[in-house]
């Protein structure tokens, strides 16, 4: 019971890390993928001013990517939920394959009457 709320209040913790930087975290997955279609682009292209016009493109996009720096605390936050909701349901999964359990508990109530 302790360990579960344990992991419920890191949870919440992490929840709330990641509802803080959710927007960054937005503004990052963006500016990565604009960053990906200038990079390829960039590489297909073969004229001097296309070449150009990328490499400033995805200049941008990586300086607006490092802006958003606190959205690797986000990732953080949700590996840290995924982690916590494997241990969550590794927990019950414990307690349900346990044929003792039941038992147990069955002879403390009898000893305490």
């Amino acid at each position: 019971m302790m360990k579960k709320a344990g992991l419920l209040v890191v949870g919440v913790i992490a929840a709330v890390v990641l509802l803080s930087n959710l927007g960054s975290l937005v503004g990052m997955i963006i500016s990565l993928g604009i960053l990906y279609v200038a990079a390829k682009k960039f590489l297909q292209t073969d004229s001097t001013s296309g070449k150009v016009i990328w490499g400033i493109i995805g200049f941008i996009a990586l300086s607006t990517a490092v802006a958003n720096m606190p959205a690797i605390l986000g990732l953080v936050a949700i590996y840290i939920l995924y982690v916590i909701y494997k241990k969550w349901n590794e927990q019950d999964k414990e307690e349900a394959d346990d044929p003792f359990t039941n038992f147990e508990k069955q002879w403390d109530e009898l000893k305490r009457s």
